[in-house]
């Protein structure tokens, strides 16, 4: 029996459709699904739970927090690394800032700020400075990096003045601190530069003439709070912390729960996972397996 072209055409189509139905959309999900439950594969295909005392407090493969009311960090815990994924650690909104090196200046608070239809932001500079600041407190050492002021924001001026050809003012004749905001700080970082006094930015005020200079400071290249304490990761979801990390926190979790630093470190160099195959990426130590491995050897007493 002949059918028309038009015909014939959604006979094939529907067969199409039916064939790629039956392979795609049941034969190869139940494939991927069996191989899922291989004896090794089977706790990954599941999400990676972690399990304490009988409930799920997480999974080792996404990292959360370990903070109490107001987001301060709990003492007895180790923490983990800052996150960009919604309000921090979210999985269903994994995603990085999209700052650059090259943001330093801030967006600051005000009325003129949001009369030019703006809202304030931090620039990825003074994101770094604040959380190097916030670690050194907790941790009881230096939080100084360069480029970072001691109030945690980066240190950055607007330099006005003729430009030279090789586009430094070398006479200014004013300079503002542009992540310092007039009436919030009681001076600058620097009185002067080159001579001239150094004023605090105010909120809406068009820099845009000046040239940008961000000032290194004095604090060593090397800083004590390691860098993946300050920067989130491209993910937002990283459930580990290098050693250097794990290593600052050490002492703070010990004098927490009663113990001796050494105690701690053993069950840090438990946790840690070297290099994959033995030379991609770095050794890293999970965050919520170390904390679990805390509470069941060294509960927090009281």
């Amino acid at each position: 029996m002949s059918y028309p072209s038009w015909v014939r055409q959604h006979l094939a189509a529907l067969r199409a459709l039916l064939v790629l139905t039956a392979v795609c959309g049941v034969a190869y999900p139940l494939a991927v699904f069996a191989v899922a439950q291989a004896p090794g594969l089977q706790s990954r295909a599941g999400g990676s739970t972690v399990s304490l005392r009988g409930r799920t407090v997480g999974s080792a493969l996404i990292g959360q927090s370990f903070t109490g009311r107001g987001g301060t960090p709990l003492r007895q815990y180790f923490q983990s690394r800052p996150s960009e994924a919604g309000s921090g650690y979210d999985p269903t909104s994994t995603a990085a800032s999209n700052l650059g090196p090259e943001d330093i200046v801030d967006t600051l608070p005000g009325p003129e700020t949001a009369a030019a239809g703006e809202s304030a932001r931090l620039s990825l500079l003074t994101r770094v400075c604040s959380r190097s600041k916030a670690v050194g407190a907790l941790e009881g050492v230096s939080g100084a990096r360069p480029f970072c002021t001691t109030g945690g924001v980066g240190a950055v001026l607007a330099v006005f003045g003729r430009r030279a050809a090789d586009g430094t003012v070398p006479h200014p004749t004013r300079v503002v601190s542009l992540n310092e905001e007039q009436g919030v700080v009681k001076a600058p970082f620097i009185a002067a530069y080159r001579g001239v006094p150094v004023e605090p930015a105010r909120p809406g005020a068009n820099y845009a003439d000046g040239l940008v200079v961000a000032v290194r400071g004095g604090a060593p290249a090397d800083p004590a709070v390691p860098a993946d304490a300050v920067t989130a990761s491209g993910s937002g979801l990283d459930p580990h912390i290098s050693p250097a990390y794990a290593a600052l926190q050490t002492g703070r979790v010990a004098r927490a729960r009663g113990v001796t630093p050494g105690q701690v470190k053993r069950l840090v160099q438990a946790s840690t996972d070297g290099r994959d195959l033995g030379f991609m990426g770095e050794p890293r130590v999970n965050v919520l397996r170390l904390n679990i491995a805390l509470d069941r050897m060294y509960p927090v007493r009281g």
